[in-house]
């Protein structure tokens, strides 16, 4: 993973109140061990449950975080994201291992303040952590995983284009070698929801179905967006009943 640095160019986008109306934006601060994670609890009146949400690789929630809330908040969840370790408002250097085990150490805030009632949902590289904390923390209410892939290995012998190399590199690195989507999806036997875009060349459709066809509850759902690319699936109106259905059904578990 390449982590921010200081000759980036500056960011001059925030998520705030101006950019994030009708939220009510708490900033979150953990220790975690070698970094300083920061995120933002987002939420509204009468909300019942929480989406924790892991973004792609080079996400920011400073960036990124109001198109999350956009799409989410017709669905009537909380939201929590946090900057990777290295990224954003997190400090740290970024490893595999280390994002992990901060998945995991978030998980746990969020679920201590509202237990029982956390959903994750993982975009792209998210969807592996998020995959990876379904698998490990039984307490976790439903699973949205969004452009989606299976392993390393079958991720690089995609075809892909040349702007995604980046992206390829981090995949196929080494450290990623034990990472597989497929064996955590089978260990989760919860709720879970897969949204893949009809036209994502990144984290090609077929692979996605893997996933989905290695998760073991009968209360799944592959949606398939037609139109939709890598990153723009959640913001397809295609997506959204899906995505409100599944959270109207969590919140009556």
């Amino acid at each position: 993973m390449r982590a921010d640095r200081p000759d980036d160019p500056p960011r001059t986008q925030l998520l705030d109140a101006a950019s994030a109306p009708g939220w009510k934006l708490d900033e979150l601060a953990l220790p975690s061990a070698g970094a300083a994670l920061h995120g933002v609890a987002a939420s509204r009146p009468g909300n019942a449950l929480t989406v924790l949400y892991f973004g792609g690789n080079a996400f920011h929630l400073d960036q990124h975080g109001a198109e999350v809330l956009a799409a989410v908040a017709p669905c009537g969840a909380d939201v929590t994201i946090f900057d990777y370790r290295g990224y954003g408002r997190s400090k740290g250097q970024p490893s595999i291992a280390a994002l992990q085990q901060d998945a995991l150490r978030i998980f746990d805030d969020v679920n201590s303040r509202h237990p029982g009632k956390v959903v994750l949902h993982g975009q792209s590289l998210g969807s592996f952590v998020a995959a990876y904390v379904a698998q490990q923390r039984p307490a976790v209410r439903g699973l949205i995983l969004e452009s989606t892939t299976t392993n390393a290995r079958d991720w690089s012998n995609a075809m892909l284009p040349w702007y995604v190399w980046p992206f390829v590199r981090l995949r196929t690195s080494p450290e990623l070698q034990g990472i597989d989507n497929v064996a955590a999806a089978s260990a989760y036997a919860g709720p879970a929801l897969v949204l893949v875009g009809e036209n994502d060349g990144v984290t090609p459709p077929r692979l996605a179905s893997k996933v989905y066809a290695a998760l073991q509850s009968p209360a799944r759902r592959l949606v398939l967006v037609p139109g939709a690319g890598h990153n723009d699936v959640l913001s397809n109106p295609v997506a959204r009943p899906a995505y409100c259905q599944f959270i109207a059904e969590m919140a009556m578990r």
